[in-house]
């Protein structure tokens, strides 16, 4: 095991070209799961590469233990890497692939039996240890590469989307393996992804990257809960969280974000009175889990609203309306769902409500400015009281 960290990590592929990463700054700590995720040409895959060592950085530093790597070979890194494509030997087997690394390091024939024997054993590939890869399935294959990986046994574990070739069913089993081989071994690991879900559920650590910045890097709770910006709490979450633009206004010395549902209206009161947010064009955002119908003595927020579609997704149904002219989804269970036309009292979680400034989408904190990324968990929200 050993720790990682990421200081000031930049890299542009020529001169005159806009970097590609810019001042990456990460951390994770010996045994830790660090996850990636991003959409495609976000810099995760570039990043992971060059902590590989298959690509030379352009500034910064990539520490293991303390010590700077960032000019050694990827030989000499003692990091394993498992690729989105396996890469593996289409003429050996399964045990001449899974040993071919070991060889390379002169390892002894008995010591290179016993590597391969407990990795079949770990990954449940015993009985495949004869055939060639052309004879096994994706999820085979996939093992397969992972063991040749984990025969290494080094500090760090690298996957590059490991799973993005699998069918929806085997991604799920794969991800729960994956998941209990790191509880197991405790091996630092890097996971690339772009698949929210897989960030979510396997991580420990989660860095949300975008044209090449890291826009958040915390816990996946942190994330989910604090997003530090509409790009993350658009990113994160499935279904997305709901987006309702609205300027807010003062009433009676409250500061308040009016919402519009055609048939009624409904006051937040939010418990920020900063000047400078009166007649502010903000973005509203809210999960749809955290939309539920009204309930009497709760005492908070509502509004009536009309259903215009319903989703029934089997564990819960989801329910669109309409509120200051934006489509919003609710999600609720299957036996409270409506009727499309039929009106509801919708009730909103107020220490789940967040605010974004409109034009430059981040975060509004206590003082009307965003919070760094490593803070995500303490950022003070706007909330309604």
């Amino acid at each position: 095991m050993a720790t990682l960290e990421l200081k000031n990590v930049k890299k542009t592929y020529g001169s005159g070209l806009p970097d590609t990463l810019k001042d990456i700054e990460l951390k994770i700590e010996s045994g830790e799961f660090l996850i990636l995720v991003g959409p495609s040409g976000c810099g995760k895959s570039t990043l992971m590469n060059c902590i590989a060592g298959l690509e030379n950085i352009t500034g910064g530093e990539i520490l293991v233990d303390g010590a700077d790597i960032s000019g050694m070979s990827p030989k000499d890194r003692d990091i394993a890497m498992v690729f989105q494509s396996y890469a593996l030997y289409p003429t050996m087997n399964v045990r001449e692939n899974i040993a071919f690394g070991l060889k390379m390091r002169k390892m002894s024939p008995a010591a290179i039996e016993e590597e391969v024997a407990r990795v079949a054993k770990l990954l449940q590939i015993e009985h495949l240890l004869t055939r060639k890869p052309g004879q096994l399935s994706g999820g085979q294959q996939q093992r397969v590469a992972m063991g040749r990986a984990l025969a290494r046994r080094p500090k760090i574990y690298l996957f590059d989307e490991p799973l993005s070739n699998l069918d929806a069913k085997l991604r799920v089993e794969m991800r729960t393996e994956i998941k209990l081989m790191h509880q197991r071994l405790k091996t630092t690991t890097v996971y690339v992804t772009h698949d929210q879900i897989e960030a979510m559920t396997l991580g420990d650590k989660v860095a949300v990257m975008k044209d090449g910045i890291v826009q958040q890097f915390g816990t996946p709770q942190q994330i989910y809960n604090d997003p530090a910006n509409l790009f993350v709490a658009s990113f994160i979450g499935s279904p997305p969280m709901n987006f309702i633009p609205l300027r807010l206004q003062r009433r009676d010395g409250r500061l308040l974000a009016l919402l519009d549902s055609g048939q009624a209206r409904c006051e937040l009161p939010l418990a920020m009175q900063d000047e400078g947010l009166e007649n502010r064009e903000v973005i509203l955002g809210i999960r749809p889990e955290q939309i539920n119908l009204a309930t009497a003595g709760a005492n908070l927020p509502s509004i009536l609203t009309e259903v215009e579609v319903i989703e029934p997704t089997g564990p819960d149904t989801l329910v669109f309306v309409n509120l200051n002219q934006t489509k919003v989804c609710c999600r609720l269970a299957p036996d409270m769902a409506p009727k499309v036309g039929e009106t509801l009292e919708l009730q909103f979680d107020p220490d789940k409500v967040l605010l974004f400034d409109a034009k430059s989408g981040e975060r509004l904190g206590l003082l009307g400015k965003s919070q760094p990324a490593e803070t995500a968990g303490r950022v003070t929200r706007l909330i309604p009281r």
